[in-house]
């Protein structure tokens, strides 16, 4: 028998005649399942390329003045920072934007501090005037990955905004929830209409009512009381809880008698203006109107897992926080999504090796077989747990490049048979 030649020969040949290589296989299975069930799973793949958006307020300005005086300057400055790939600017009225775009593969963390340092160097050289300027980095794990609308035949959108405020909060508390925004409905406002004439005959004005309004909705700390050892804290005022204690205010005084603010306006608890609008359409064809959370994840959070643990937290809401007739539709659910998605490919990908054994069974013979469906699923199994200790993500990218990849394996378990 000829000596193998090559190191992949060489290789091969060692592992042949070793009595090491079936608890070797067994443990890269094992491994690569462990890596199955712990990778996180995600449609997207976690491609870091950090966006920085920078804005800067120059009140009374005009479009052209913001860009020869705020915009150009910064964009000189920005232009030093390490690892910027582009720069896209709008000046507008009073304001100027900056998108800073950073090579892929960039430190998020490390862009975001040299850009602030840059910042904070050009920021005494700006014209008297102008806000500091206000850093948001962009990531896309800002994109929500579940949205939960709420809505009900007999309720309003002031109820329904209270009612998922309540809920925002609650979700807050699962771990790796990064952030939750409330969209549509009315916040609640408490509307003060003044009544002129009532006005004129209490000989008052305006100011004076907004001067009294705002002293009482006002606490103050008046210090500490020392006695017998002990500190006793001491305020004045409180803040107006309700619709009846705000009309209960004291906002003047006529023949020695108090005014309040009922006597001159009238006090109406209601909703405010909307910012978004969310409709709901059941499947009756009606349109009622509703709220939804969005909630986005943290970076490297299995977006699976995650869903499940606010489903659950959403279930026990309902005993105390939402009411037995209020329905909360998932209108999003990324995590269900990424595990249809992920599972789909992996058994693809297992018909995709069962094929390729069987293929190799009928033209090349039993033994040659053995050593592809061998080869490919062990190759597969260390590489996910590769993906695992380097920290990256079950999604479809990478799971399609497994599946292309196999074509390799099989071309390369042949040369070695």
């Amino acid at each position: 028998m000829k000596a193998p030649r090559g190191i992949a020969g060489r290789l091969a040949a060692a592992f042949i005649h070793s009595k090491l290589t079936p608890l070797l296989i067994a443990a890269s299975l094992l491994l690569g399942l462990f890596a199955i069930i712990a990778l996180p799973r995600e449609e997207e793949p976690q491609i870091i390329v950090p966006m920085i958006d920078v804005f800067v307020d120059m009140p009374g300005a005009s479009p052209s003045e913001v860009e020869q005086r705020i915009t150009r300057p910064i964009e000189k400055v920005l232009w030093e920072v390490p690892g910027v790939e582009y720069l896209y600017s709008t000046s507008s009225e009073a304001r100027a934007m900056i998108v800073v775009r950073f090579l892929v593969g960039q430190n998020e963390d490390a862009a975001l501090v040299h850009l602030n340092q840059k910042l904070t160097a050009i920021a005494v050289r700006l014209p008297p005037g102008v806000s500091p300027p206000l850093v948001t980095l962009r990531s896309i794990d800002d994109v929500p990955m579940m949205a939960l609308t709420l809505w009900g035949e007999r309720y309003d959108d002031v109820e329904l905004r209270r009612m998922a405020a309540q809920l925002q909060e609650a979700i807050k508390e699962v771990p790796d929830v990064a952030a939750v925004e409330l969209l549509g409905g009315r916040p609640r406002q408490i509307t003060v209409t003044l009544d002129p004439a009532a006005l004129a005959a209490r000989d008052l004005d305006p100011l004076s009512i907004e001067r009294a309004v705002s002293a009482a909705n006002a606490r103050l700390s008046g210090g500490d009381v020392v006695a017998v050892g002990t500190a006793t804290r001491v305020e004045s005022g409180s803040w107006p809880g309700t619709r009846l204690a705000l009309q209960n205010t004291v906002v003047g005084r006529a023949a020695g008698a108090p005014i309040h603010l009922a006597d001159i306006a009238a006090v109406v608890d209601g909703g405010g203006e909307p910012e978004a609008y969310v409709q709901y359409h059941p499947r009756r064809g009606q349109s009622l109107p509703a709220v939804t959370l969005s909630i986005a994840k943290r970076k490297g959070v299995n977006a699976t897992t995650l869903a499940k643990s606010i489903e659950r937290k959403l279930e026990t809401a309902r005993g105390y926080l939402l009411p037995g007739d209020l329905h909360v539709s998932i209108t999003r659910n990324y995590g269900e999504t990424a595990a249809q998605k992920s599972n789909e490919l992996l058994w693809h990908m297992l018909l995709a090796i069962a094929s390729v054994s069987a293929l190799i069974w009928l033209t090349l013979g039993r033994r040659e077989s053995a050593v592809v469906l061998t080869a490919i699923p062990v190759t597969l199994a260390l590489t996910l747990f590769v993906f695992y200790f380097y920290g990256y993500t079950l999604n479809r990218i990478t799971l399609f490049a497994l599946i292309f990849s196999i074509g390799i394996l099989v071309d390369d378990a042949i040369v070695v048979v």
